[in-house]
Parts: C-alpha cells; structure tokens; sequence
C-alpha cells in the first residue's frame, strides 16, 4: 500500500508539473483554435464540424475543444479544461481573440466598402468570364498537373490559373467552391506593403524615410527606415517560432495591439544587412499606415478604397486586433479568384484596367533582393531569384502565406497561379513546371 501511494504520489507530481511547464502553450493553443474556429464559421460561413474537420483538424490544435454561440457571434476553445480562450466576430471587422483584462473597443465605424462589379466579367468585375481557349495550350496536360496537387500530400484546397486575363484553369477540393473565404495568412503582408506603393504613387509617401518613432530617435534605431523594414531588414530582435511561446505568438494570441509589440525589441543587427522573417515588422508598418492619417477611420477605410475595393476584391476581409489596428501580418481572407485579381495587378505592373493605383517602378523596388536574403525577399514579397524553384523563370515572384497559401506571378508567360492549401510541402516546384510546360 505505501509503494502505491507513493507512486500515485509521484504520478500526481509529474502531471502537476506537465500542466504547470505547458500552461502558457495551452493559451496559444486555445487562442488558436478559438480564433480560427470564429473566422471560419462567422466570417467564411463554414459550419462548426466543417471547420473542426478542416482547419483546426492539426496537432496540437485538434487537443482544443470549440463552440460556437450564433446569438452572440463568439467562439470558445478550451484546452483540456484547464484553459478557455474566447473571441467574437463583429462585421466589418472580422473575428477578433480576446485577451483576458483589455475592453474591446467597440466605438470604431465600420470601414467604407465598395459595391461589387456584378455586371463586367472577371477579373474586372465579378460576372462570370467567358469560356475562352488559347491553342498554345495543352489543356489536358494542365488539368493533370492541377489535378496533381489535390491529395493527402500536397493538401490543396483551390487553384487559379489566369493566362492573358482569362481563367484556363480552376479547380477546388471537396467542400469549397469560388464563393469560399480563404485566409492567406502571410499574404496578408503583401497587401500590407503594397498600400506602401501606393502613397508612394500618390506622392503621400517617401519610404526612404525614417521610421516615425519617438522611441527610436535617442539610439541606434533612429537610422531605420520604411524602406529597412518593408524589406524585414532593419536589424530588430524578433523570433518567428510559431511551435513555442515566441515574439510571434505573443502577438497574435495574447496581444491587443498588434502594431507596438517589436518597436520596443533592441537591435541585435545592422539596418540594411540583416535579414530576419518577421511578422512583427509587417505590422509595424500597419502602425505606420495609421500615422500617415488623421483619423482611425481614414486608416481603416484606405486600405479598402486605395486598394482592395479599388481592384474589385469585394469578398477580401482583413480582420483587426482589440485596439482595431489591422493585422497586417496574417489576417486577410478573399476568394481565390479576389486573390487572383491581386496577382494581376502587380503583373499589369499597378494598372488596374486603366486605374494606376502604382508604376512600374513600384514593382521593381517590391521585386528587387534584400540585402542578405539569398535572392529570396523583396520588400513583402517573395523572389525566385536565387533559384529557390529551379525549373520555374528567376523572374517569377509571389505571395505567400503559411500552411501554403501562394499567389505566383510570372511575367514572361503573363500568367497568374493560385494556389491555396493545408501545407507548404507540396511540391510547387514541379506544379508550376508543370503549368508552365502545357504551353506548346
């Protein structure tokens, strides 16, 4: 009976102490959950066993237990019990997580939005394309190519082929269809940049400019500028550890204001000579964004009229924190086909069917290198000029996202590639060869 006691004794220790070490990974974890179980059911209108099968369906994420409260419009993720996390949708917004001890701001205008093109055919407006067919094209080739990717490997969920303007290929997994919402996480980041392009076009903006903090000017971080960190090299501590309590985890999962959490993160490099990957660079520029206005509601309202309405991506919901910032980082969801339409533009080099929302020399700067990222990044775009897809132009550039949410734009064969899914493993690489290769 003692040796028992004494083990039940031991036991109840060591699960004391399991809980005790991964409590703060249970806060993200339940804010996860929480947070992508509201976007998917309020904002994209999957149902909650839809949503449970499909985007919260990973380790560890499934460990989460969600419900849903149509009434209220919130969700509720609990982790084993131990730790509940709450967030609540509000239209026009999107689906915020809250954090324990902060109100949420609820004074904030919803932000203008345009009415939809209904009447002009995509991708100018929303009306169906017509059927059209480019005899240089092996179309059975491309179908197999894009029936390639829908499997438990490559994991996809929708792909767009555009060529020329005109759809030469469309297909979406089980469950969805071109009216579906689909977040692009860190393409997110790429819309985020180009409003950037923008008030550069519009004479609004220098990004050769310091970064406007009053925080930086008394140390080395005054010498930072827009341009440093819209090209994530500005030299500012940051780690993007999405499987432990990290910078990037703090921000999305137990923040409130998105915007201020690296301006406070010392240098532990070189602006202009230290590329780092960072979420939290991108929405200190969506701070940025919001000095350049006089109101929060002009902040908001511009990057629905300057750009996303502009280009008719109606469907395009970017999603805010508590203090009503936008998370420039991670939260924009738009149909494939708006996301398309996003990829066009930068392909028309900003002229949107007449509409120059920026120039041609806007491109070249967001597609020029990093110093220091191998050929990889541009200024919130993705490069293939250090031949990271070998069979595909060095020229190709792109939006990406995590867990494989891609927009490609290749000039010289004046095609757009969408590609939405589950997994950054799949094999683009071969994918896009393949698109490339149904050109006779």
């Amino acid at each position: 009976m003692k040796i028992l006691k004494k083990s039940l004794l031991l036991l109840f220790t060591i699960l004391l102490l399991a809980v005790f070490y991964n409590y703060p990974k249970l806060n993200i974890l339940a804010g996860y959950s929480s947070k992508m179980t509201g976007s998917s059911v309020f904002l994209a209108k999957r149902n909650l066993a839809f949503t449970d099968s499909t985007d919260t369906n990973f380790s560890p994420i499934d460990l989460a237990h969600n419900s849903v409260d149509e009434k209220s419009k919130t969700a509720k993720s609990s982790a084993f019990g131990l730790l509940t996390r709450k967030s609540v949708y509000r239209e026009g917004f999107g689906n915020v997580l809250l954090v324990d001890g902060v109100e949420l701001d609820k004074s904030m205008s919803i932000p203008q939005r345009s009415v939809p093109n209904n009447s002009t055919e995509f991708p100018y407006g929303n009306a169906e394309p017509k059927d059209s067919v480019f005899a240089n094209i092996d179309y059975d080739k491309l179908n197999s190519t894009v029936a390639s990717m829908f499997n438990d490997v490559n994991k996809t969920r929708a792909i767009l082929v555009i060529h020329k303007d005109k759809i030469i290929a469309e297909r979406y997994d089980t469950g969805f269809n071109k009216e579906s919402l689909l977040l692009g996480w860190s393409m997110t980041k790429s819309i985020t940049s180009t409003l950037f392009g923008v008030l550069q076009c519009q004479g609004k903006m220098d990004v050769y400019e310091k970064a406007p903090f009053e925080e930086w000017k008394n140390d080395e971080r005054k010498n930072i500028t827009i341009h440093n960190l819209l090209q994530m090299n500005s030299g500012l501590e940051w780690n993007e550890d999405y499987n432990s309590i990290s910078d990037v985890t703090k921000m999305l999962f137990l923040t409130e204001d998105v915007t201020k959490i690296q301006i406070d993160k010392p240098l532990v490099g070189k602006p202009n000579e230290t590329w780092n990957y960072s979420s939290g660079t991108t929405n200190v520029l969506s701070g940025i964004l919001r000095k350049q206005f006089k109101t929060h509601k002009e902040y908001l309202d511009f990057w629905y009229t300057g750009l996303i309405d502009r280009i008719g991506m109606n469907s395009m919901v970017v999603e805010t924190d508590m203090s009503g910032n936008y998370v420039g980082s991670s939260y924009a969801w738009a149909t494939a086909r708006d996301w398309a339409k996003f990829g066009l533009l930068y392909l028309h080099n900003g002229n949107w069917n007449g509409d120059a929302l920026f120039d041609k020399d806007w491109v070249k700067y967001a597609t020029t290198p990093t110093p220091t990222s191998d050929g990889w990044y541009g200024a919130q775009i993705w490069l293939n000029a250090g031949g990271r897809y070998p069979d595909v132009p060095k020229n190709m550039f792109s939006f990406n996202g995590y867990q494989g949410q891609n927009v490609f734009i290749l000039p010289d064969q004046d095609l757009v590639v969408v590609r939405l899914g589950l997994t950054k493993n799949a094999d683009v690489n071969n994918f896009l060869s393949g698109v490339i290769n149904s050109f006779k």
